[in-house]
């Protein structure tokens, strides 16, 4: 037992002098996430103008737990309080039931001084079986084999037929940058009727986070790019988060090719697993992830209900969305670029 156990619990809100004691308690717990890092903080608040909420439990001197908040209050999405936006993972991570009750008594308290609807936490497992959840997205995680060949074979038959194509096709891969990427990203997410986030963001994502964030980008014979992902590297894992690709991805294999060549580069990194991310349960990337192999993991986002009477739907799955969506796709993309951030910002 530690010799601050016996000491009483206190809960503040982290200041830009607590960055070293914050990052050093999510190096060390092995529940912390990419998304507990520090560096979300300014993000949030620079590029969002969200107001970031960190919370920070003590015994004395010694951190025994932390919380990523932040208040996202937008006219179309009304106010939240969410660990975290634009993040898949969150939620508290303390030491000890005690720490971990004081981090959320603190986050409620918040909640309401802020006249938040909700407090939401994105967590891989349930810390409140009372609180009512959301069931809408599943992650996809398995470890990396040893060496390249092995872990082609491990991929599925039918995929597999789909990256040797992609192979055969005089398909290359590299490393390239944000803005490299973005026209990709934003392309495709039109399609789909969504609005794309900024330039901006990805190019502060990788000045954010220096060499744990990279683009891989795959380009066809003559130099095209069509189709990219960016990364996130976190204690030997892996994680392809936001990703595009162009029309004639399809008929390239290039999808497979990328995810292929980013395992790749994955092993050259030193990476021992594989996050394949979150996606809706029973969509097209859902059963895409399933067909690499990999096998769902419900997540656990969980809601303390402040003056709502129910869980937040604000994702393309809800019904009301759906002419929206449908109208979206035909704007042209001027319009769409100018829009898309204006509306993003309140979906985190």
């Amino acid at each position: 037992m530690s010799a601050a156990a016996g000491l009483p619990l206190r809960v503040t809100e982290a200041g830009d002098g607590d960055r070293a004691h914050w990052q050093a308690y999510t190096d060390a717990h092995p529940e912390a996430s990419f998304c507990h890092r520090w560096e979300w903080r300014a993000l949030m608040a620079e590029q969002w103008r969200h107001r970031p909420v960190y919370l920070i439990a003590r015994r004395g001197q010694a951190v025994c737990g932390v919380l990523p908040l932040a208040h996202m209050r937008t006219r179309l999405f009304g106010s939240q309080l969410v660990s975290l936006p634009f993040c898949v993972y969150g939620g508290p991570i303390a030491d000890d039931p005690a720490a971990l009750a004081a981090l959320d008594e603190a986050a409620q308290t918040r909640a309401q001084a802020c006249g938040a609807g909700h407090l939401e936490y994105r967590n891989r497992r349930r810390l409140h079986p009372d609180w009512p959840a959301s069931d809408l997205y599943a992650a996809f995680e398995k470890p990396l084999l040893g060496d390249e060949q092995a872990n082609l074979l491990a991929i599925p038959r039918k995929q597999r037929a789909m990256v040797r194509k992609g192979m055969a096709g005089g398909l290359s891969a590299a490393i390239e940058d944000a803005d490299s990427f973005h026209p990709v990203y934003a392309d495709n997410v039109h399609r789909h009727g969504t609005p794309a986030m900024p330039r901006s963001w990805f190019r502060a994502l990788q000045t954010s986070f220096g060499e744990d964030c990279d683009v891989l980008m795959v380009r066809d014979p003559a130099g095209q790019a069509v189709s990219a992902v960016m990364s996130f590297w976190h204690r030997g894992t892996a994680m392809p988060y936001y990703a595009g690709d162009l029309p004639v991805a399809r008929a390239l294999a290039a999808n497979d090719f990328k995810y292929w060549r980013l395992m790749v580069h994955a092993l050259g990194r030193g990476c021992t697993r594989f996050d394949f991310g979150r996606s809706k349960v029973d969509t097209g990337p859902w059963h895409f992830k399933r067909n690499w192999g990999f096998e769902p993991q419900p997540l656990a986002y969980e809601y303390r209900l402040i003056t709502r009477s129910s869980v937040p739907q604000n994702n393309p799955n809800n019904p009301r969305y759906r002419l929206l969506i449908d109208t979206w796709r035909r704007l042209p993309r001027p319009l769409v670029d100018w829009l898309g951030p204006r509306i993003v910002r309140g979906l985190g």
